[in-house]
């Protein structure tokens, strides 16, 4: 993969709809997405050379994304402001040019409002994945 420039990563929520149709969530200027897995320590005194043994698959995943920019329009903002006051885990899709999209559900764990008087009002927010989540490569 090529070095490729942060703007490209594109966040995405679905309308709620049976077959959802998504909406690119406003001009987000920083993004992070984490990957994360917990591990079960499966080790005992039986262990070969009392090396720390890990129980493969059985472990909780999760995905945590965050970002901050400015709200691209009304429609946008209302979307995700309404996730976050009903706590509905709406489908969520990130886009990561030339690697892939992870699609699932997600709740609006943070959701941060900010503004200077001689500039735009920003927001910061934070996602939570609340099932499944599935990768699909580029």
């Amino acid at each position: 993969m090529a070095a490729q420039a942060g703007k490209d990563i594109l966040l995405k929520i679905s309308d709620g709809a049976a077959t959802p149709t998504f909406v690119t969530v406003a001009g987000l200027r920083a993004r992070t997405i984490s990957l994360n897995a917990k591990t079960i320590d499966a080790t005992d005194s039986d262990s070969a050379g009392r090396w720390r043994e890990l129980l493969a698959g059985a472990g909780v995943r999760s995905v945590a994304v965050s970002g901050s920019g400015v709200f691209r329009d009304a429609a946008s903002d209302a979307q995700v402001r309404t996730s976050f006051f009903d706590q509905s885990a709406r489908v969520w899709r990130l886009v990561v040019p030339d690697f892939g999209q992870l699609e699932g559900p997600f709740i609006v764990a943070a959701l941060e409002y900010a503004g200077e008087h001689d500039g735009e009002a920003a927001f910061a927010l934070s996602l939570a994945s609340a099932g499944a989540v599935t990768f699909t490569a580029i």
